[in-house]
């Protein structure tokens, strides 16, 4: 490119090397000023000491605000030489302080070992030198070394120990046995060595003299009054423990085959599939002092009916044949609040007022168990598994949902998340969930054992509700709710709110009415506070009809298990009446 510019000037110049445009008597062009850089200056001494394979030394002034070189690691972190650091008491450079009183550098000894070398140096006058690469090199005192045979404070051997001692006890006999005259004055003075030398037994040594063994009369009387009162609160936390007692009423307890009076008849069965409202009153069991709390059927057959009283008294009666009272069980020194059977009814649970939960064989009437948490139980379910009918669940009035092993006696699983007493337990999922309800106005599910709720129902507009029951195909809900309504919720995944099937018209608010299906799912039935009984159709949420039943409030309702036009009602007139 140079040879071609220069071609191109000498053309343009002529024969006299002179331009042919411009004329002699014209100025001359400019002269260029010469270019600069803006590039920073480079201080380039480093290269030229590199070169020579010098090493620059200086550490890097910190006052500086540029460097020009490459700096190495050991010149950024040297310390400062010379006067004081401008912002540093010390002189040492903010960016290598990394405590409070300077640089303090990582040792790659153990604190144990720098203790033991520390304390050995001070008694013996030696120890290891930590910068010496080998094991075996000291420092300090090297005779007392060779005479010690290098041992550290933490590694005395034994028989130096025992010497030790001997020696001790020896200049301690010496002492004492020495004659020397010490000054009362000294012994008396805490802060001479001869009251030190007096006073070395421990005062912990031995037993303590003047101990007082007798109470005097006022601590005897508080301490009295202590136990008292721990003994009474011991006991009010727990049931009130009551005799049971038992009476049977019927004729004989077994027939001339053998068999047992709670024995279902053998040709007991359905005898259609459809179930009908009944219309009239077919029998009364009056046997109860006070209201009658709640009925059971006895499971598929339902030729006996449990009564809980508030008498404190819970009965079993005959529906088929006499129609009498065929055994009083008494345990509970308060109301029973509710009953439940077993699967196959030879026993069941109570729960009373008096805190206590129990166990009855149905047929003995002896009470095989007893539990109590200390609080009132609401409710008490046991497991409808056949292989888990050992397992107890119990809603408590302290907001927990209690389960017990009646096998052990143990409490095995609380579930802890209810704001309010705990009134209803259903059986859900083919028992593998359970719903619960609670004065805290709101529904939770939960899995079988475990106490985390998987669903959470309540809404601002929801009641309590004190009463629940299954419809018989295991998809429903009926929630009995104290805003004299019944709410239908799926058991499904969701357990959503059925917002086209509410039943109305009865009158329950302030009362745990109980709610009940016939055993085709067809009619819904409900006491109310007014003593009737209401029976809705399922499909069209009509209500069907209404019967009178009783003085009082209607407090339950079952519909029998087999004779499908039959229903029982109990209310608080201490009554238990049968309809068909």
């Amino acid at each position: 490119m140079d040879l071609l510019q220069n071609y191109h000037n000498d053309d343009e110049l002529g024969e006299h090397g002179q331009n042919p445009n411009s004329s002699p008597d014209s100025p001359s062009p400019p002269r260029l000023l010469p270019s600069k850089s803006a590039a920073p200056k480079v201080d380039d001494t480093m290269l030229a000491l590199t070169v020579a394979n010098q090493t620059l030394s200086k550490p890097i002034d910190p006052v500086q605000h540029s460097v020009a070189f490459n700096p190495t690691y050991d010149q950024l972190w040297a310390p400062v030489l010379g006067p004081a650091h401008p912002y540093a008491k010390d002189g040492i450079a903010q960016g290598m302080r990394n405590h409070k009183l300077g640089f303090v550098e990582n040792a790659a000894i153990d604190s144990f070992v720098f203790d033991e070398q520390y304390n050995t140096f001070h008694k013996y006058g030696y120890a290891a030198d930590p910068s010496a690469s080998a094991g075996n090199n000291y420092v300090g005192d090297l005779d007392a070394l060779e005479k010690t045979n290098g041992i550290s404070v933490y590694n005395i051997p034994q028989h130096e120990q025992k010497k030790r001692k001997i020696e001790k006890k020896k200049e301690v006999v010496e002492e004492e046995g020495s004659g020397d005259v010490i000054d009362k004055e000294e012994v008396e003075n805490p802060a001479t060595d001869a009251w030190l030398m007096k006073n070395r037994k421990s005062p912990w040594a031995g037993k303590k003299e003047g101990l007082q063994t007798e109470l005097s009369e006022e601590q005897q009387k508080y301490a009295e009054e202590h136990a008292r009162k721990k003994a009474e609160k011991a006991g009010g936390e727990k049931g009130e423990v009551v005799a049971e007692k038992t009476t049977f009423h019927g004729k004989e307890e077994r027939d001339y085959q053998g068999r047992s009076w709670i024995a279902p008849p053998k040709d007991a069965k359905a005898s259609n599939d459809h179930c009908y409202i009944p219309k009239r009153l077919v029998h009364t069991w009056s046997g109860h002092t006070k209201g009658v709390s709640a009925i059971r059927f006895f499971p598929k057959y339902g030729h006996l009916i449990l009564s809980a009283g508030m008498d404190t008294k819970v009965k079993i009666w005959d529906v088929f044949n006499s129609g009498k009272c065929m055994r009083t069980y008494m345990g509970h020194s308060k109301a029973v609040r509710d009953i439940s059977f077993c699967n196959d009814g030879t026993k069941f649970l109570t729960a009373g007022y008096d805190k206590n939960i129990k166990y009855w064989d149905t047929e003995t009437g002896q009470v095989i168990s007893t539990f109590s948490t200390g609080k009132i139980p609401y409710v008490v379910k046991l497991n409808p598994d056949d292989d888990k009918q050992s397992i107890l669940l119990a809603g408590m009035s302290d907001k927990k949902i209690v389960q017990w092993d009646m096998n052990t006696g143990q409490i095995t699983q609380e579930y802890d998340q209810h704001l309010g007493a705990v009134n209803t337990i259903t059986f859900v999922d083919n028992n593998r969930r359970f719903v619960t309800s609670s004065d805290d106005k709101s529904l939770r599910v939960w899995e079988f054992g475990i106490p985390v709720v998987i669903k959470y129902i309540s809404e601002p507009h929801m009641h309590s509700m004190p009463a629940i029951s299954l419809h018989p195909n295991s998809n429903w809900l009926a929630a009995q709710s104290l805003d004299n309504q019944i709410l239908i919720y799926s058991t499904r995944e969701r357990f959503q709110l059925n917002k086209k099937k509410r039943f109305a018209g009865h009158i329950v608010a302030g009362y745990a009415c109980q709610v009940n299906f016939s055993p085709d799912g067809r009619f819904v039935m409900s006491g109310d506070g007014e003593g009737k009984c209401w029976f809705w159709d399922w499909k069209s949420c009509k209500v069907f009809r209404t019967l009178k039943c009783h003085e009082g409030v209607c407090i339950g309702c079952e519909w029998h298990p087999l004779e499908q036009s039959k229903v029982a009602t109990c209310g608080w007139d201490g009554l238990i009446k049968y309809w068909d």
